[in-house]
């Protein structure tokens, strides 16, 4: 496994992290995802830990809160040996909502205690709120960090002026900078690269990918011409999701079914190994129900893409961006200016 600095911090994570999502299965839509509980996540965490995965990502919503629990279970013994990260932010079957100060240290002490741990790793703000002042949410995640409850901090799903927004209220003040940002990315979501790669680059932030097969959709399992698998997900969370343009989803697989055929890779290896090239990227989050989908999962890394093979998924995922950010890719007085995306990654 490879390891990664996140951001420009000090902490090293590994190119591939597990997602606990389907840790707990409870609720509409994480009931969906599955209902792994304890015996199984363990297996599953053996299985990570085997193979160098030591970042283990969940949050308080994720089935109101089991989720942490089960993670808690798995690891016990055994915490030396991983990274939590959590997330908080997000309405809560308690009622709680929002980054204020007392909801913030709520939050972190009820985390703790599911996760039965007296420590978090990496904390994450699930989303901006922005009827919280920043400079009161950071000075709370500073007195969090001091009291030794948070090792680092992060934020989740920030639009760009959100995140600058919070970084220069840190850098003003001496609070804690934000070290990661965890962010919807993938060959079908694209939006990323317009302005939280290039933010990301110049600031030192570090992205955490979730959902890196497009909600589900770069599984191998969906084509054009077919209809949706009886067993997909899908059906019962589509409507949870980023939307995505179905045409767009078959030209990607239809991609990346050549390309499997070329290196005896599966689609959601190349999909994952596609993002584990891309600039800022320090950890890709996967998922797994069951021991057959993590170890698919797992051969995402120890080989790279060619660049022609990339290029062509450029290619064919690109999309049109949205105002002000389409001139700097079609009008070239911009593009002289700003160069694209690919020119950082064949230069890094």
């Amino acid at each position: 496994m490879e390891y990664r600095q996140l951001g420009a911090s000090g902490l090293k994570v590994p190119a591939l992290s597990f997602g606990a999502g389907t840790f707990g299965g409870k609720g509409e839509l994480f009931g969906a995802w599955g209902d792994t509980g304890a015996a199984e996540a363990r297996r599953l965490v053996d299985i990570a830990l085997d193979a160098g995965v030591t970042l283990f990502d969940t949050a308080d919503v994720y089935s109101d809160g089991a989720s942490e629990e089960v993670l808690g279970q798995a690891i016990k013994g055994r915490r030396d040996r991983v990274l939590i990260s959590t997330k908080a932010g997000l309405p809560t079957a308690d009622g709680g909502a929002g980054t204020s100060r007392p909801r913030l240290i709520k939050a972190v002490d009820d985390a703790l205690r599911r996760l039965g741990t007296d420590y978090i790793d990496l904390f994450q703000l699930h989303a901006f709120d922005a009827a919280t002042p920043i400079e009161e949410v950071l000075s709370t995640l500073a007195d969090l960090v001091r009291a030794g409850k948070l090792r680092y901090v992060g934020a989740s799903n920030f639009s760009g002026w959100h995140l600058m927004k919070s970084l220069a209220v840190a850098e003003r003040y001496g609070y804690p900078r934000y070290a990661a940002h965890q962010v919807y990315y993938s060959l079908i979501g694209r939006d990323y690269e317009w302005e939280l790669m290039p933010l990301g680059l110049d600031q030192g932030v570090g992205a955490l990918v979730w959902s890196p097969l497009g909600w589900g959709r770069l599984t191998g399992r969906i084509r054009r011409g077919s209809p949706l698998p009886e067993r997909s997900r899908l059906h019962r969370t589509a409507a949870y999701g980023p939307p995505v343009d179905d045409e767009r989803l078959y030209a990607v697989v239809d991609v990346l079914d050549e390309i499997a055929a070329e290196t005896g890779r599966t689609v959601p290896q190349i999909a994952l190994n596609w993002l584990l090239q891309r600039p800022t990227v320090a950890s890709v989050i996967i998922g797994a129900r069951d021991e057959r989908q993590l170890r698919d999962n797992l051969g995402a890394v120890g080989w790279s893409l060619t660049r022609e093979q990339v290029a062509r998924l450029d290619a064919a995922s690109t999309a049109t961006a949205a105002y002000p950010y389409y001139p700097y890719r079609s009008q070239e007085g911009f593009a002289r200016l700003n160069p694209p995306i690919e020119s950082l990654i064949h230069a890094s």
